[in-house]
């Protein structure tokens, strides 16, 4: 039987998910990693296999605990307030003065070289799979009347990627909260009325 753990993994896995936040995947080496999270390497090794597996528990993590409000905007009644949930989650997610500036996933999606092209790609991966549940979700919404039938569902939610993807990277860069804030209500002034 082997020994028990030493250190909170919940808590190690905290600290490794905001230290990738923050550097990202290949700005981050094991030295940071240890450092963050107050565990050796060999038991980091023992706890969360290479450093791409720790990445990806990270990520995980990041996706249940901060990116929880997609899901529930997919939810919504309406396109219209789909569209709003997911503009003001993705503004109180980056407002949020406790965590890393930026979005995880964009952060790394956009600055992985080759050697983190399997990073990159499970990034990528994740996020078609949020993109090809809002085209369902919108072209649910054009069948019921909700979205005006010239609106394509692929090209509607492609608008909105790219409003969520750059209020991430303007975030990461130091944009302030009020001026992510107009653009999420320009954003909403353009959605088509049904």
């Amino acid at each position: 039987m082997g020994r028990p753990r030493e250190f909170d993994v919940e808590r190690a896995l905290d600290a490794a998910m905001r230290v990738f936040w923050t550097k990202g995947y290949e700005g981050t080496t094991l030295t940071d990693l240890t450092d963050a999270t107050g565990v050796s390497r060999p038991s980091l090794y023992s706890a969360f296999g290479n450093k791409e597996a720790l990445f990806k528990k990270a990520l995980d993590r990041y996706a249940r605990e901060k990116l929880a409000f997609i899901d529930r905007a997919i939810e919504a009644p309406t396109a219209r307030e789909v569209a709003e949930d997911l503009l003001h989650g993705m503004l109180d997610r980056l407002a949020d003065e406790r965590d890393p500036k930026g979005c995880m996933g964009v952060i790394n999606s956009v600055a992985c070289g080759d050697e983190a092209e399997p990073i990159r790609a499970d990034i990528l991966a994740r996020t078609l799979a949020i993109k090809a549940a809002l085209i369902a979700r919108f072209e649910r919404a054009r069948e019921e009347g909700d979205l005006p039938e010239q609106v394509e569902p692929a090209a509607i939610t492609t608008y909105l990627m790219a409003i969520l993807q750059g209020m991430a990277l303007q975030s990461g860069n130091g944009a302030p909260t009020e001026e992510l804030g107009s653009l999420v209500t320009s954003s909403l002034a353009l959605w088509p009325k049904a």
